[in-house]
C-alpha cells in the first residue's frame, strides 16, 4: 500500500468518528486503531497502524541487550569555571573566529573565556580564578546548565 494512501487513511480515522478501520488489499492487510481519549495533562495519543501479516509480537521481540557498565567519567579535580546561566556555550565571538582560550593557555582573573547566549543574547563569560586550562568540558554549541562546569584550570 502507498505511503500516501496510509497517511490519508490515518488522518481519516483520527478527525472522524470511526475507531477502527481495516482495509484488506492485494498487498495485504492494514487495521488502524485509534486510542481512546487521553487523560487530563496527558500527552495525546495518536492512531496507529497494525499490519494483519506481521509475526506475531512475542517473535518481534529482541532479547535485551547485555548491559555492561561503563566507568563514568571521572569529575574534573581542578579548580573550575561555571556557567552562571543555562544558554548556548560558544568558545569564540564569532564563527569561524579564534576561541577565546585554548588548552594550555593561561587565564587571570576577570578575562573572558567563552560565550553563553541566553534569550538572543550573547554573555561573555568571565574566569573567576587565575590558572592554566587544563580541560575544555562543553563542545562549542552545546546547551549548558546553571552551575555546569565549562572550563578545568590547573
Amino acid at each position: 500500500m502507498d505511503l500516501r494512501k496510509l497517511k490519508t487513511l490515518v488522518d481519516l480515522v483520527s478527525e472522524s468518528n470511526i475507531s477502527e478501520l481495516e482495509i484488506t488489499e492485494a498487498e495485504g492487510k492494514v487495521r488502524i486503531v485509534k486510542s481512546g481519549p487521553a487523560p487530563l495533562g496527558a500527552a495525546p495519543m495518536h492512531p496507529y497502524m497494525v499490519p494483519m501479516n506481521a509475526p506475531p509480537a512475542a517473535a518481534m521481540v529482541e532479547a535485551p541487550a547485555a548491559v555492561t557498565p561503563t566507568a563514568a567519567a571521572p569529575a574534573p579535580a581542578g579548580k573550575l569555571i561555571k556557567s552562571p546561566m543555562v544558554g548556548t556555550f560558544y568558545r569564540a565571538s564569532a564563527p569561524g573566529a579564534k576561541p577565546f582560550v585554548e588548552v594550555g593557555d593561561t587565564v587571570k582573573q576577570g578575562q573572558a573565556v567563552c560565550i553563553v547566549e541566553a534569550m538572543k543574547i550573547l554573555n561573555e563569560i568571565e574566569s573567576e580564578i587565575d590558572g592554566v586550562v587544563k580541560q575544555v568540558l562543553v563542545e562549542n554549541g552545546q546547551p549548558v546548565e546553571y552551575g555546569q562546569a565549562l572550563f578545568e584550570l590547573e
